[in-house]
């Protein structure tokens, strides 16, 4: 079947690109001896997973409990949730801890106490990792504030395995320059070594330094004293990964084959792929990318260009407005 008798809009997959993507960024960490646990909540696909884990990916991350149980009914065995799990998820949890590895972060000392007391009743052990604001400041603890005094109370909860710490450099999304997301791979690393360092002279050992963020991963993978990176975007890329120099054109593996269904004026057309299908998020970066989407040229095997002369100015749920 050829892509121009699919039913549109149709999302398609590049699988030589996807598992190029996969490779390099593999190799990258392989280099830097340290393990690769990409996030799958890009993708959300046990068989993307699987070529992740075939080609050397140490586990995976899951945004929420449900999607880690989708992972784990098929057959993915070791699964980090790098999102604030709330204790009253407690039971699915301890049903995912009979089929795979599980670890999940912490910011709160309530919500590790509400873990402590699930694992105690259930007498199981759960790793955790602190999760550490480095600059993005979603969720996390203030690494200047009463950080070691966290981790030393988190260290002494019974039920809780510590493992480390855990960042996501989101800010990275907002840099307009190369130097910045360097600098800020750099602060990130540097905020994480510091904390381990300061446990360290406390007595509390931390094994694992995580860090996460497809924009920083080129910076992160340079770095030493990092023991794992968590990239997700990188499997497909995307508009704003090239403009933040992450990834160029001819590495995006994902695109959307829509079909034009109105001509209503000179300067304008309709396609069928709204809102519900690209998305509302336009893209960022150091380099500019105006539009909800870019209209690809592809001739062939010839590299993707862009079509400079049109763009996806508006989104409805099922149209896209093009100039």
């Amino acid at each position: 079947m050829f892509v121009a008798d699919l039913p549109t809009p149709q999302v398609l997959i590049d699988r030589p690109r996807l598992m190029r993507n996969i490779d390099r960024a593999q190799q990258l960490a392989s280099a830097a001896g340290v393990g690769l646990r990409p996030h799958a909540k890009t993708h959300k696909s046990p068989i993307v997973a699987r070529w992740q884990l075939d080609r050397g990916a140490a586990g995976i991350c899951c945004a929420k409990v449900g999607e880690a149980e989708a992972f784990v009914a098929a057959g993915i065995d070791n699964i980090r949730l790098p999102y604030p799990v709330h204790p009253s998820n407690a039971a699915r949890v301890l049903a995912l801890m009979n089929e795979a590895t599980i670890s999940i972060i912490v910011d709160h000392l309530e919500v590790a106490r509400g873990w402590s007391d699930a694992m105690q009743h259930a007498g199981r052990t759960l790793d955790v990792l602190v999760k550490v604001d480095v600059g993005f400041h979603r969720c996390g603890i203030d690494p200047d504030g009463d950080a070691l005094d966290f981790i030393r109370k988190l260290a002494s909860m019974r039920g809780l395995r510590l493992r480390g710490l855990l960042s996501h450099a989101g800010h990275g999304y907002l840099a307009t320059s190369e130097q910045e997301l360097c600098d800020i791979a750099g602060r990130e690393a540097g905020i994480l070594i510091r904390l381990r360092n300061d446990a360290a002279a406390a007595g509390i050992d931390l094994e694992e330094l995580s860090v996460g963020a497809t924009p920083t991963l080129r910076f992160s993978a340079a770095l030493r004293g990092l023991t794992e990176l968590r990239p997700g975007n990188y499997v497909y890329f995307d508009r704003t990964q090239v403009a933040l120099g992450a990834a160029t054109l001819d590495d995006c593996a994902l695109t959307v084959a829509a079909t034009v269904v109105s001509k209503p004026a000179t300067d304008r057309i309709i396609l069928d792929c709204g809102s519900k299908t690209l998305t509302n998020d336009q893209a960022r970066g150091i380099t500019s990318a105006a539009g909800f989407g870019a209209v690809i040229q592809a001739d062939g095997d010839a590299p993707p260009e862009i079509d400079q002369s049109l763009t996806i100015e508006r989104l409805s749920e099922e149209h896209a407005t093009v100039r």
